[in-house]
């Protein structure tokens, strides 16, 4: 970890001495947009859409999924920064299909280590001491990433807190060719007007 603190540091103050035209951003995102995404390191944001640095809120968690903390965010980014127009976008091949609630809360129970995957599963290499409290979080797991979309879309539109003019785009990135396709029921799902089921 010490080497690749320093190479943070040393990047990072690179970045600063070339500091220019980033300390005229302002704060409330200029296209108006929050986009919640995963956090997947295969993802490049600003590449991946185009649009660039102060354009938007970028929201991410596992799984780019509506949690309570993303809808928190997404409200914060509405009522005092005035994005309008918001974007949910999942990918390929995500990690959150990989492994279901009860499985991530099972290895908890008995280590708080990194998990292995082999050919029966996952598993814990060692069992050092975990915790019960795996089991009392909702891990918004999924294994169908159209339905999760949807599910996620619906969440947000459907939000007490969440004004229905805001327009709610859905999109899924494919890690391997780079391409983001519109997922057409969930942005249906996401359109501006009354709440619509998920």
């Amino acid at each position: 970890m010490a080497k690749l603190r320093d190479e943070i540091l040393a990047a990072n103050a690179a970045y600063a001495a070339a500091f220019g035209d980033e300390r005229k951003l302002a704060t409330p995102p200029a296209r108006g947009v929050a986009v919640l995404t995963c956090m997947d390191s295969r993802i490049d944001f600003y590449r991946v859409t185009g649009l660039k640095l102060g354009d938007a809120h970028i929201i991410r968690n596992a799984g780019g999924r509506a949690s309570d903390d993303a809808i928190r965010s997404l409200v914060i980014s509405h009522k005092f920064l005035g994005t309008n127009q918001w974007a949910v976008i999942h990918h390929t091949g995500c990690g959150m299909e990989m492994f279901t609630g009860e499985t991530m809360a099972r290895l908890l129970e008995t280590s708080l280590g990194t998990a292995i995957r082999d050919g029966e599963g996952w598993r814990n290499p060692d069992e050092s001491g975990g915790s019960m409290e795996g089991h009392y979080i909702d891990w918004l797991t999924y294994d169908d990433p159209i339905k999760a979309i949807c599910i996620d879309v619906a969440r947000i539109r459907n939000h007490p807190l969440v004004p229905r003019s805001i327009p709610i785009d859905a999109f899924i990135y494919d890690v391997m060719t780079g391409r983001l396709e519109e997922v057409r029921e969930a942005s249906a799902i996401g359109r501006p007007g009354e709440p619509s089921g998920s």
